[in-house]
């Protein structure tokens, strides 16, 4: 099994969701970097579980560096240092017991069936295994550094909860600015109309009420990337996004500028059309969402990704049993966020800053 993206900058993931840990090896950070622990800390609680509308799992998500670093000059720095990073997470809140029944029935919607016919059963599938939100907590505290080494390049990730069962929030503006991603981190609800936050939060909680769940739309976009990144066809920036995003669970669909939306428009609206400011070539749009031929424009690279709903529900669904070999009847129990896509946020600006700053290390850009 390798989990694992990147090519200058690897990321390795791994772990199960009721294991002892879960961690990421992230191989080919530039050394010398600074990375401000007490700033990661801030961006690691944004996923963390046991908030308001999410799982009643509670983990404190304190990642340990346990390779790839040296002290800095002050006790909240640490500077990397060429050898592979290592990030673990202890999990201290496990509860393996309300996952006894899905190794017989398993979970709509959920990867029990599949991974039981891959590994003939030897899979552990407790709270999801290795196939769980719960490894995105890693990938946060290595993509939370390479944020950190992308600001300090003028490059910013930043990313909004788009929509959620219907309800959708305003769209980036066509060069949205740091100013802007800081806000929305700081926000309970990771939005930019806090007017349609609160539609959402009706929506979650109903959909909870119901021992039900709601899929969503996370809207990320990074700024200060310069024209001539990429390369065509296989290689494209979107290929580059797009591999490592749907690696994050409950993934289903990316769209990147007007996506699907442009397919029923002429060219003549979904084209950008050309203009100099100040001597530089930008679009006056950017439906490309940043990107023409698998190369970026300079524009800001902006996409959509769709999340499903949370498979495991407690309403009764219907399944097999496996040692039947007959129908059943599931209702499952457990902790589990009524919408993943809410602490999903963060997890596709870690993984988009990943992509980021392995991109670059390709193009050789300092």
């Amino acid at each position: 099994m390798a989990s694992e993206f990147g090519s200058k900058l690897k990321v390795t993931v791994f772990g199960a969701s009721h294991g002892i840990a879960v961690g990421a090896v992230a191989d080919g950070f530039p050394a010398g970097e600074v990375i401000d622990t007490g700033q990661l800390a801030l961006f690691m609680a944004r996923r963390r579980p046991g908030k308001p509308l999410t799982t009643g799992r509670r983990e404190a998500d304190i990642p340990e560096l346990v390779s790839g670093v040296i002290p800095g000059s002050r006790e909240d720095q640490l500077i990397t240092c060429a050898s592979p990073l290592c990030a673990i997470i202890r999990n201290t809140d496990a509860r393996p017991s309300d996952y006894n029944a899905f190794a017989d029935t398993p979970r709509p919607g959920h990867a029990d069936f599949t991974a039981h016919i891959k590994w003939g059963g030897n899979a552990d599938m407790r709270g999801g295994g290795h196939f769980s939100g719960r490894l995105t907590a890693p990938i946060c505290a290595v993509g939370g550094i390479a944020l950190q080494i992308l600001a300090r390049r003028g490059i910013y990730v930043g990313a909004h909860l788009d929509s959620v069962g219907g309800v959708r929030d305003a769209r980036f503006p066509i060069k949205p600015d740091k100013a802007l991603f800081d806000e929305i981190a700081g926000k309970p609800l990771p939005v930019i109309d806090d007017a349609k936050g609160k539609e959402m939060q009706k929506a979650i909680a109903a959909a909870a009420s119901e021992l039900d769940s709601v899929g969503g739309v996370v809207e990320c976009a990074v700024t200060g990337l310069p024209a001539g990144l990429g390369e065509p066809m296989f290689d494209g920036v979107e290929n580059l996004f797009a591999r490592a995003l749907f690696g994050i669970p409950a993934v289903k669909g990316i769209e990147f500028g007007s996506g699907f939306a442009g397919s029923v428009l002429r060219g003549s609206q979904n084209n950008d059309p050309f203009t100099a400011v100040d001597g530089k070539i930008e679009t006056e749009t950017n439906n490309s969402g940043g990107i023409l031929g698998g190369i970026t424009t300079g524009m800001p690279v902006v996409f959509r990704v769709a999340f499903k709903p949370t498979p495991t529900i407690g309403l009764p669904q219907r399944t097999v049993s496996l040692s039947r070999g007959e129908p059943a009847i599931l209702e499952a129990r457990g902790r589990h966020d009524p919408c993943v896509a809410l602490r999903a946020v963060p997890v596709v600006e870690a993984v988009t800053a990943l992509v980021t700053l392995d991109l670059l290390m390709l193009c050789d850009v300092k």
